[in-house]
């Protein structure tokens, strides 16, 4: 192959790139589904332990001892922080592993245990629920939602879930396909099930589920995800005994003339009048992620992703804020009546979503103590404001940022003028689309007065699509095949930027860091901080660490079988302090490239002081061998096929023989047979049981001999530049 070929040609553009992370209302009825769904119960095990009493005032009351972990974030205000100080600086370096459980998840683990009357429920991918004894790990229950494998493409970042939410006797879990499942926690049966997106799915939308629903006074929210491929974003709260729906808070304004709330009619003034293609897209503006609740305020805030399309000129073109992307904001939870937002992204143009976790706290400033909420999103700024009234009272990078010189003093960002490019040449943001910070839990200790934040950097250059249609598939436009909409290609350019991986001990009052850990990869986990002064967190590379919370020194570190996303929690057993943490790595940037040497499928690994159980058998990777003489091929074969590939593979597979593969296989690391039967896992279904999309009447064989001649010239590349030491 000449230095010029079309496979040099691609390797140049697209080798530093990396997988990026990155409707009408409902009619309200009860839901007229008991059935469906699968729980299996273990013959052999007790049914899980009465949780009946658990409501809202029992979740609050667990403030007192942190005994308990009862949602997502342990309290509802999510501030990862437990009281629990039996496994402290002083003895954490004795820490053993308890017990472990297999998830049998081959992608990727999010979710954050909870644990109620020595039960914990911790979901898998394909949100899969499991029920466990919380002191033996021994299995109570399994409850399969039944998601159709062929839905998986439907989401932008991995089939993941989060977690559940728990409410007197009752476990809700939110399906990746979109339905709403009430679970009778003792027996693992389903209860009811609910179509968070009839209308979407009626009209071929792609909304997914994969964030935790919270259960508040009697009512269970939960967002959805899919900007990335044209919806209207909104959070709806459900009755947690009917399923019935009790209220709706869209984020973007109706299409139509007519809008739901006077909220949204001041939200549409910041939106095109004519032209652009939110009216068709929806939009965007997805809760996915996070939430928060403060009781005395009865104020729930919500984060509020990116727009649809990313490229804010072709989405609302001429300008506006688009309200309410991008933004923060509350709402009453009894009626989902607005109150407040702030929106730290206007016209968001770079996937700065502001989904990631929101902590309620109380701060001394300004002489006394303030009730905040903070926020550090994808953009890089870490904000505080005010909780009652969302004024804006600081924002500071937390990582260096190059869209943005600041914010004034009203909270308004201080563009900087290259920020935002249409001219058709390649510029590099910084943080890129993967975020600063994504969606990776982040915790706040009072005694410290730190948030411990997990911070990061993957690059990436963008150039303007001028071509871009929405929903327009085209060869070489990453992903149009599989629905994603940018209005942007990617990596035209190499960027400059180095990846990197940070934990980030941050001043909320002073807006700086107190102190910082690098890491040799970006998509670390989330993070735990206890009254031990100490803080948790997985890694990428495939660990697990304590460090003391005041000084950031490493106190304790185990291997964690593979790579680490998910954040830990504790909860206390008779007098005892358990650690635990969901294993499996995955996500967006997951899928396609890891840290780890190992590929072992998902665990719960449980910690207590004086434990000897043994680790889990550690699974290596064996895709270390690149691909040779599977395919024959002409120069014309791989120009084709790469196009075809950018446009459907990319997102899942990588680039061929640039990484050996996250949790998705690169299939230059492939057996021969593999691409030589490329037919029948690409059009026949093979592999639909693992999430394969169905190519059949989208793509021919030719295509798919192209685009494995694409896979094989590129194995074949970097074979000969290995072989000439470069």
């Amino acid at each position: 192959m000449t230095a010029d070929s079309p496979v040099t040609s691609i390797v140049r553009l697209l080798a530093p790139s990396l997988a990026l992370a990155l409707t009408v209302a409902c009619t309200g009825a009860p839901p007229a589904d008991p059935g469906g769904g699968s729980g299996t119960t273990d013959p052999e095990q007790p049914a899980a332990n009465a949780i009946d009493s658990l409501d809202t005032k029992a979740i609050i009351a667990n403030d007192q001892t942190d005994a308990q972990w009862p949602s997502y974030g342990l309290n509802y205000h999510e501030t990862r922080f437990s009281q629990l100080d039996k496994i402290n600086a002083g003895n954490v370096g004795e820490l053993g592993l308890a017990w472990s459980y297999d998830l049998t998840s081959i992608r990727g683990v999010e979710a954050t245990p909870l644990v109620v009357d020595g039960v914990m429920y911790v979901t898998g991918s394909w949100s899969i629920v499991h029920a466990l004894d919380a002191k033996t790990g021994e299995k109570l229950w399994t409850y399969d939602p039944e998601v159709d494998r062929a839905y998986g493409f439907r989401g932008c970042c991995d089939v993941v879930n989060r977690g559940v939410a728990l409410y007197e006797g009752m476990v809700y879990v939110g399906a990746y396909d979109g339905y709403l499942h009430a679970i009778d926690a003792k027996t693992g049966k389903q209860a009811w099930k609910v179509d968070t997106i009839e209308q979407g799915r009626k009209e071929g939308r792609s909304y997914t589920i994969t964030g935790a629903p919270r259960a508040i006074k009697g009512k269970i929210m939960i967002g959805n995800g899919g900007a990335e491929y044209g919806v209207r974003g909104y959070v709806t709260a459900y009755d947690a005994k009917s399923g019935e729906q009790a209220w709706r808070f869209y984020t973007t304004p109706n299409p139509g003339e007519k809008q739901e709330n006077e909220a949204l009619e001041m939200a549409r003034k910041t939106w095109s009048d004519e032209g652009g293609t939110w009216k068709e897209s929806g939009g965007g503006g997805t809760v996915w992620d996070a939430m928060a609740y403060d009781p005395d305020l009865n104020l729930l805030y919500l984060g509020v992703g990116n727009g649809s399309p990313w490229h804010a000129e072709k989405r609302s073109p001429g300008g506006g804020d688009n309200l309410f992307l991008s933004s923060i904001v509350a709402v009453n939870p009894d009626n989902g009546e607005y109150a407040w937002h702030y929106q730290g992204t206007p016209h968001d143009n770079w996937d700065y979503t502001h989904t990631q976790h929101i902590i309620v706290a109380e701060l001394p400033l300004e002489g006394g103590t303030r009730k905040v909420v903070m926020q550090a999103p994808k953009n890089g700024f870490f904000y505080v404001l005010d909780a009652k009234t969302g004024e804006f009272i600081s924002a500071n990078n937390f990582v260096p940022v190059s869209w943005a010189e600041g914010y004034d003093e009203n909270g308004r960002v201080i563009e900087k003028p290259q920020a935002r490019q249409t001219d058709g040449k390649s510029y590099e943001t910084i943080p890129s689309a993967y975020g600063a910070h994504n969606w990776h839990p982040m915790s706040f200790n009072p005694n410290t007065g730190l948030v411990y934040l997990p911070a990061q950097h993957v690059p990436l250059t963008v150039t303007d699509d001028k071509n871009w249609e929405f929903n327009k598939s085209r060869p070489g436009v990453m992903m149009s095949g599989m629905g994603w909409n940018f209005g942007f290609g990617f990596n035209v350019e190499p960027p400059k930027a180095a990846a990197m991986g940070k934990l980030i001990a941050w001043d909320p009052v002073k807006q700086e860091e107190r102190w910082s850990v690098p890491y040799p990869a970006p998509w670390n986990a989330g993070t735990l901080t206890t009254a031990g002064n100490l803080v948790f967190q997985g890694t990428a590379h495939g660990t697990f660490i304590a460090y003391n919370a005041e000084t950031g020194d490493k106190l304790w570190e185990t291997p964690a079988t593979s790579g680490v996303v998910a954040a830990p929690m504790t909860y206390e057993l008779d007098g005892e302090q358990y650690i635990s943490l969901a294993v499996g790595w995955g996500g967006v940037f997951g899928e396609t490239i890891r840290a780890a040497p190992n590929v072992t499928p998902g665990k719960v690994l449980t910690f207590k002081v004086g434990g000897t159980a043994q680790m889990p058998e550690m699974v290596a990777a064996t895709r270390t061998e690149l691909v040779e003489g599977a395919i024959e091929y002409t120069e014309a074969d791989v120009g084709a096929g790469a196009g075809l590939y950018v446009e459907n593979c990319f997102f899942c597979h990588g680039l061929p023989a640039v990484h050996n593969g996250g949790n998705i296989p690169n299939l230059a690391y492939s057996k021969p047979d593999v691409l030589q039967n490329a037919k029948a896992w690409v059009l026949e279904g093979t592999a639909a049981d693992k999430g394969m999309p169905d190519f059949k009447g989208k793509l021919t064989e030719e295509d798919v001999q192209h685009m494995m001649a694409f896979v094989q010239a590129l194995a074949d590349q970097q074979r000969a530049a290995q072989a000439g030491g470069e």
